[in-house]
């Protein structure tokens, strides 16, 4: 690993906010999300679901993003992360250009294959089969990037058809809004899909477990392995939880994570375990480091 307190100066912090519960309130998360900002975090993240727990409320990840751009000015916006599958890739391209607009180039895009944790898949007549979401995704990934490009655009694949299209305006951001890809680790070929982009989200396949320090530190290395631009800026997102009793429980080996190659800490919060209030009172203390 390389020196620690110099790669701990480069991190940001960021919050990842359920949509469910309270949080499926868009006031709520835009209230909270002007807190982080006045507190120096550097984003705030929405969990896309159609569904968690049975009866439970939940709130669109899109509509809420627009609040939280409406109600800040600096900190990064974006979804963590939106399983692509279930979405036609012209109406995400028409709403991520809008979204990057109007937070004026704040906007981060995450995707991912999803799963059926939450029966979201078997409840609605997805693919199952996580290599046919694995090229739905491929395909909806190549589609954004010829849209966002406001050229004209073609596509043919196995499950999408773009015929001589031309989607205006372009994103602010250039040369397109970054995309940072969701994967289970120690699975490699999400990690090769994150190569391509602009940054990774690792899991441990579960929601309630943490990668270590040294499989970040692996990851990492194979992701920088494959990219042929090694020497600009990547992400690589690390999700848990700063809070006594969590893990990791202990801020120091924040310090660990970042030399390992994590750019950013995204402080987790789960519903039910975090109230708005609760929330709002680790939001006010700020980042960790």
């Amino acid at each position: 690993m390389g020196d620690q307190s110099s790669a701990v100066k480069c991190m940001r912090f960021g919050i990842a906010f359920p949509t469910s519960g309270p949080y499926a309130n868009p006031l709520v998360l835009a209230e909270l999300a002007r807190e982080a900002e006045a507190s120096a975090w550097d984003g705030c993240f929405l969990w896309d679901h159609i569904q968690t727990r049975w009866l439970e409320e939940i709130g669109d990840p899109w509509v809420s993003l627009t609040a939280i751009a409406l109600a800040t000015k600096r900190i990064r916006v974006g979804t963590l992360v939106t399983p692509l599958y279930r979405r036609h890739p012209w109406r995400v391209a028409r709403e991520t250009v809008t979204l990057d607009r109007l937070s004026e180039g704040r906007f981060t895009l995450g995707v991912g294959l999803g799963s059926d944790h939450f029966g979201e898949i078997s409840s609605f007549g997805g693919p199952a089969d996580d290599r046919i979401r694995a090229r739905m995704l491929d395909e909806s990934l190549a589609i954004l990037n010829g849209l966002w490009s406001g050229e004209p655009f073609s596509f043919a694949g196995e499950y999408y058809r773009v015929s001589n299209v031309c989607f205006r305006p372009s994103p602010l951001q250039k040369p397109r809004i970054p995309i940072w890809i969701a994967g289970t680790w120690p699975k490699l070929a999400p990690f090769r899909r994150a190569a391509r982009y602009d940054g990774v989200v690792p899991v441990a396949g579960d929601m309630f477990s943490c990668l270590s320090a040294d499989q970040v530190e692996k990851l990492t290395e194979f992701v920088n392995s494959l990219r042929s631009d090694a020497h600009n800026s990547y992400d690589v997102v690390y999700s848990a939880s700063t809070e006594p009793g969590s893990e990791p429980s202990n801020t120091n080996l924040l310090e660990s994570f970042a030399a390992a190659g994590a750019t950013w800490w995204m402080e987790t919060m789960l519903a039910p375990l975090w109230d708005p209030q609760r929330a709002r009172e680790r939001i006010r203390r700020g980042p960790p480091m």
